[in-house]
């Protein structure tokens, strides 16, 4: 019988028994991989892994505080909070964050401005923290983003309260900003305080009291979907809001003044004689605060920064200017108070003054002379050479000691950083300064308030208010209630004179105004219904060589003198102190009258109509 040799049945069973052997080892290894990675995954790694997945499921939030508001003495809101509709991407969620961008910025407008700002800010983010990237979303960019939603991971629309200024540039350099924190910020903030808080005060009182207007952060834990919605919350603590603040500043009044300079360069200040509050404290030209809120783009900051005008300078704290013949009643009571001169002694004024020994001439304003003078008629006349002659009898030593009890030559102390000290001007402080004696001639000059002297128009208000009080002192101060932990050292002390020296030099004052050769008679002192205690002043911007007189057309417009005027009022119970710098240009008495009399006449009419009815009321009885 013949052999089958086409099937060997042994064989056969060999290959399926190796084939089966090695297809049991290959499942055996295989179950063994997925063990040992179950165990690296369940037990080695159990801790970072059940974190990621609570983290993907529920979440740990900052709910930033509520900033607190500033309001006028009104009630006025000068600085609130408005919702905005904020376009913001968690950086967990997105694979490549250039690619989502460019995405965005298809459907929306994104500036490089805002793009660079965003790049920044999410370097310094938590994990899983939201970081906005435009803000203030209109309806429609709103609703193109939700159209848009399936394509943009990690992208979200949140509500939040942005800063807002309702009054515009009119506080800007009072009230301030905030603006969006930058790095050197960073290194010096507490990061539990800023967590979800993108800006910071950077100017005036936002500054000042950012300890306070912010608040606290709160926390809250959230469940969120596998795109990283929130679908519930499960535990929150509420933050605590920031203080509000309430300031002595008078909108109403503020805007007056603001119309009253008529767009031209300086400052006004305005201050309550009782309190020291500041009810107006204009510098003008001003800017729009809310440009820096979200952050301004380089552009426009650029513009401002360079502009010749200075916006972004604040004048009433940081100008400082020559404070020209602002002081000659401070000049009298020095006089007066170190002996140097009697109320009725008299100079005879030829238009000039020389040194002895010098053949330089000194000039009064008024180059044909007045002839013989006393003090009243110098201070309301603004006789130089009448303070000439009293140069030297007082020395620059005893006019600079007497001049700092007015606040000359030192901070006033206001609640805003931005303050300069002025230069009150003394031998030891040029030979500090210069490493040079001090001359007679500078004396000379220093005694009206030129050459070296500079004085910021806070300082002025100050000094003006320190008149009006008879010595006693108030300081400056925009927020109404008393914070200790913000409450600027006091420099000053009451100064004590003789009542007559007070009396001597306010008559002088209100003749200024009044009598119809005071300087600023024609200009404001007619149809006054109250009486007005002020003084003119000019202050030189550059030196017109000896034997030419200043002619305002023959020079550029920065090159013009500056107008000055300081005065409170009603004499006999004053409610408002005023200083005013005009630069380069004239009329800061008129300014002074139309603020005055926005505020004082109301108030006045409302005072003799409650003494009518008082005297009627009492007929009647």
């Amino acid at each position: 019988m013949p052999v089958n040799t086409l099937k060997d049945h042994k064989a056969e069973q060999r290959i399926v028994s190796i084939r089966t052997w090695l297809a049991l080892v290959f499942m055996i290894l295989l179950v063994m991989v997925l063990v040992s990675r179950l165990f690296y995954l369940q037990v080695v790694k159990h801790d970072e892994l059940a974190t990621q997945s609570e983290e993907n499921r529920v979440l740990l939030q900052t709910v930033p505080p509520v900033r607190g508001l500033i309001y006028d003495r009104n009630g006025n809101l000068l600085a609130t909070n408005r919702s905005s509709q904020t376009l913001a991407i968690v950086r967990e969620r997105v694979e490549d964050l250039d690619q989502l961008l460019d995405d965005v910025a298809q459907i929306i407008p994104i500036s490089e401005n805002e793009r660079n700002r965003f790049l920044q800010q999410i370097k310094r983010r938590r994990p899983f923290e939201s970081v906005p990237l435009k803000f203030r979303l209109n309806d429609e960019q709103i609703a193109l983003i939700a159209v848009n939603q399936f394509r943009l991971p990690g992208v979200e629309i949140n509500a939040e309260l942005v800063r807002e200024y309702p009054e515009g540039s009119s506080f800007a350099h009072s009230v301030g900003y905030v603006g969006r924190i930058n790095d050197r910020e960073l290194k010096a903030l507490d990061p539990a305080l800023y967590t979800g808080t993108y800006t910071i005060g950077k100017i005036g009182l936002e500054r000042f009291y950012e300890p306070i207007l912010l608040g606290k952060p709160g926390y809250q834990e959230v469940e969120v979907n596998a795109r990283g919605r929130v679908t519930r919350v499960l535990n929150r603590v509420n933050p605590s809001p920031g203080k509000d603040l309430q300031l002595y500043i008078d909108t109403d009044l503020q805007n007056a003044a603001i119309k009253a300079m008529k767009g031209r360069r300086g400052s006004v200040v305005a201050l309550d004689p009782k309190t020291g509050g500041v009810m107006a404290m204009v510098s003008n030209p001003a800017f729009d605060p809310n440009l820096f809120v979200t952050g301004i783009d380089y552009a426009t900051f650029n513009d401002l920064n360079t502009d010749i005008e200075r916006p972004l300078y604040n004048r009433a704290t940081l100008g400082e200017y020559p404070p020209a013949s602002t002081i000659k009643p401070l000049v009298a009571l020095g006089l007066l108070s170190n002996d140097v001169v009697q109320r009725d002694d008299k100079i005879y004024d030829k238009g000039w003054f020389q040194l002895p020994g010098s053949d330089h001439r000194f000039r009064n304003w008024n180059r044909r002379g007045e002839g013989w003078i006393d003090m009243k008629q110098a201070i309301l006349r603004s006789n130089d050479t009448f303070f000439y002659n009293m140069a030297g009898k007082i020395g620059i030593d005893r006019l600079h000691d007497f001049l700092s009890q007015f606040g000359m030559g030192r901070k006033t102390g206001i609640d805003i950083h931005e303050e300069r000290i002025g230069l009150l001007p003394s031998r030891e402080w040029k030979r500090g300064a210069y490493g040079q004696p001090w001359y007679p001639g500078e004396t000379v000059i220093a005694i009206i308030g030129q050459g070296y002297m500079l004085t910021t128009p806070m300082q002025l208000a100050e000094s003006v208010t320190l008149i009006a009080n008879r010595g006693k002192h108030v300081q400056p101060r925009l927020v109404k209630e008393d914070i200790p932990a913000f409450q600027s050292p006091e420099w000053g002390h009451d100064i004590e004179l003789d009542d007559r020296d007070w009396d001597f030099v306010i008559d002088a004052m209100d003749k200024v105004v009044s009598y119809s050769r005071g300087t600023a008679y024609w200009r404001i002192g007619r149809g006054l219904k109250y009486r007005m205690a002020g003084k003119t002043g000019t202050a030189q911007v550059v030196s017109i060589p000896q034997g030419e007189e200043y002619d305002a057309e023959k020079l550029k417009e920065f090159q013009r003198d500056h107008s000055l005027f300081v005065a409170f009022a009603p004499i006999e119970d004053p409610q408002i102190a005023i200083a005013i710098v005009l630069e380069n240009n004239n009329g800061a008495a008129n300014i002074a009258r139309d603020v005055m009399d926005y505020y004082l006449l109301p108030r006045l009419a409302k005072a003799e109509q409650e003494r009518a009815r008082a005297d009627n009321k009492r007929t009647e009885q």
